[in-house]
């Protein structure tokens, strides 16, 4: 369990984007692994670790101990479906103070309601130098919360559900009197803001003997940690480059500069290239022997709604790591990669499952797919089974994020 634990609190700490950016970079740095910035220079030594920045989005990697011949790619992302407030938020409504959000992603909506929430991201403000600062925040001391209807007054709730009007019935109550969010904070000259609700109830354990964990953002973190766990354990091999890329932008399909449709991980690649002085075929002919694994959660089978998952192809919690399969390329793969992936979870007695959605209902997408086509690398799409995807507190079984974390440190090796 002691990998678990670690996966809590690394959830605890990444409530946003940026902080689980920021969490990523600290643990990177205390494994000795060495920042660089995407406008300098780079000098890197064999078999030394390192690691950028792109905003939200984080590239890791370890260098191999002589020339590369093949890359090892784990690509998770790090944002969640969530509420973000909307540039100016403030609302004054029947004497209370409110808070305007947009929808982000695709979240369960109902699941919003009558939690214990509070805002977190990040504030620009304008120093005294005139320089931008950023700055990290969690705004606990602000407490929120979104309160639904009483069935009372909707007679019809008990039958049909609750209609949740996006524009009207999610702007959380933020005070019973008159006030403004700017007034609140303590950073003077505030220029911008990206600050989205989030929940404040940690992660907890579940069942007789802790076989579940229940958090937020379990969809994708649950990747991220593994994939972080796994680049830390792993040495550094004679011909094998390790890498871990942590997207942002991947629920409203990545198409931005912190994106996986971003040339975000082709440039550091091409980059690496360079810095071993391959050539443009040596760099093709790397591409060709390298593998990426798109890692993101799978849905396990719910047992109050069997009708919704095929008989033969559903994951099951604790059942090991999900291997996706999609016949329009919604999920990456292809016999060669998984018969490499099936052959190594058996070499190493990992438990894996094999997982398609029903043909009448369409899978859902990862950043596999288009990484695939980009960079003209082999690639797959694997995960944890979870309930709940989307909701504000979704549960996977520990088991098999341990499994996930062996058979990447295993692909690394």
């Amino acid at each position: 369990m002691q990998m678990i634990d670690d996966f809590v609190r690394f959830l605890q700490n990444s409530p946003t984007v940026w902080h689980a950016a920021k969490e990523i970079s600290n643990r990177l740095a205390a494994a000795d692994f060495t920042p660089l910035e995407e406008q300098n220079p780079w000098d890197l030594k064999p078999g030394q670790g390192y690691f950028l920045f792109r905003e939200g989005a984080l590239c890791a990697f370890r260098m191999s101990t002589h020339a590369p011949q093949r890359v090892i790619i784990a690509a998770s992302h790090t944002d969640s479906p969530a509420l973000k407030l909307k540039p100016q938020p403030d609302i004054a409504s029947h004497g209370l103070s409110q808070l305007a959000t947009e929808i982000y992603g695709a979240p369960l909506l109902h699941t919003w309601l009558d939690r214990d929430l509070c805002l977190a991201g990040q504030i620009a403000t304008l120093s005294p130098c005139g320089s931008i600062d950023m700055h990290l925040v969690y705004l606990d001391h602000l407490p929120l919360s979104i309160p639904s209807i009483a069935p009372h007054l909707e007679r019809t709730l008990s039958e049909k559900g609750l209609h949740i009007h996006k524009q009207d019935h999610l702007k959380p109550i933020f005070s019973l009197s008159p006030t403004t969010l700017a007034s609140h904070l303590s950073l003077p000259n505030i220029l911008s803001f990206d600050l989205f609700l989030v929940p404040t109830q940690p992660p907890s354990y579940l069942g007789p003997s802790n076989e579940l964990l229940s958090a937020y953002r379990i969809d994708n973190l649950s990747s991220a940690h593994a994939s972080l766990h796994a680049l830390l354990q792993a040495k550094a091999q004679p011909h094998t480059l390790q890498m871990a890329i942590f997207w942002d932008h991947e629920e409203i399909g990545s198409n931005s500069y912190t994106g996986a449709k971003s040339d975000f991980l082709l440039q550091t690649l091409e980059r690496l290239s360079l810095h071993a002085h391959l050539s443009r075929e040596d760099f093709m002919r790397l591409k060709a022997r390298s593998l990426c694994l798109s890692i993101d959660v799978a849905h396990g089978l719910h047992p109050n709604f069997t009708e919704k998952f095929d008989p033969q192809n559903t994951p099951h919690l604790g059942q090991g790591v999900a291997f996706k399969f999609s016949a329009e390329q919604k999920y990456a793969n292809s016999a060669p990669t998984t018969a490499f992936l099936i052959h190594l979870c058996k070499t190493h007695s990992i438990p894996y499952q094999l997982s398609a959605s029903r043909s009448d209902i369409p899978s859902g997408s990862t950043v596999g797919s288009f990484m695939a086509a980009n960079l003209g690398i082999p690639t797959i799409d694997i995960g944890v089974p979870i309930w709940a995807m989307h909701s504000t507190r979704e549960t996977l079984s520990p088991t098999d994020q341990t499994s996930l974390a062996h058979l990447l440190q295993a692909a690394f090796q």
